[in-house]
């Protein structure tokens, strides 16, 4: 795989909305933008009037040759940059951004005639670099099998709620969805915590190789690995990306 140069770039913000309670999705054009895989990351840095800066890594919701970004940035209380980002950035703004980066943790399409499959796990906004691989899988002539199984608390913390209910009804993305607050109403399993059983019978079977990328908070990331390697997953099949305060 080539690897994309990496550098410092100027963002402009061409859109922000919101994309949960919590959480707000940025567009930023950025023209120097070399383009980026499925599952990279970048950081973003903020510089205040009196010149203190401050920087944190995000990982990206969009992938390909384009140099529009889409980011989805979780409020995480009393932090340092994402409270600015959720509730302060304008359209019109700019930011600085470093990238892409992270060439360990992306996926890019399979030129076997019988690729192997691919299993997403992603706990509340871990989801962001996922779903960058299930749209570009569904972009792609990649052939293999994808599957999502993702951890959130409620149908309102949802990150791209419409797009991955679109991606699984073209059958590109087979979507499951473990709720551990509260269920919608035509929820067939009650709301509870992702335990080893559910994961075990949901996601693809270890005898089936299938390549599996963890993406979330690092108590849920280090259970669900150690989940996955008791079901017999191979530890070199397991791709990892965790995340802390912002």
């Amino acid at each position: 795989m080539t690897r994309r140069p990496t550098a410092w770039h100027t963002a402009t913000v061409a859109d922000v909305r919101a994309e949960t309670s919590t959480a707000k999705r940025l567009a930023l054009d950025v023209p120097t933008w070399p383009g980026n895989d499925a599952g990279a990351h970048l950081d973003l840095r903020l510089t205040a009037p009196d010149g203190y800066q401050a920087s944190r890594s995000y990982s990206i919701a969009s992938s390909g040759d384009g140099t529009r970004l889409i980011l989805a940035i979780d409020e995480v209380p009393d932090g340092e940059v994402s409270p600015f980002l959720v509730h302060d950035l304008r359209v019109g703004d700019q930011i600085e951004v470093h990238g892409p980066l992270g060439a360990f943790f992306v996926w890019t399409p399979s030129t076997e005639a019988a690729p192997r499959p691919v299993q997403l796990i992603a706990g509340g906004s871990g989801v962001v670099p996922l779903y960058a691989m299930a749209q570009a899988h569904a972009a792609s002539d990649d052939a293999s099998e994808f599957r999502l199984l993702y951890s959130v608390r409620t149908p309102g913390d949802v990150f791209f709620a419409e797009e991955l209910t679109a991606l699984a009804s073209t059958g590109s993305l087979h979507l499951d969805i473990v709720y551990t607050r509260a269920a919608p109403p035509e929820a067939s399993v009650p709301p509870a915590r992702l335990t080893a059983e559910r994961l075990r019978d949901a996601v693809v079977p270890a005898e089936h190789s299938p390549r599996v990328y963890v993406c979330g908070p690092t108590p849920f990331v280090e259970a669900v690995s150690r989940w996955l390697l008791d079901a017999g997953h191979k530890p070199g099949d397991i791709r990892t990306e965790r995340f802390g305060g912002s």
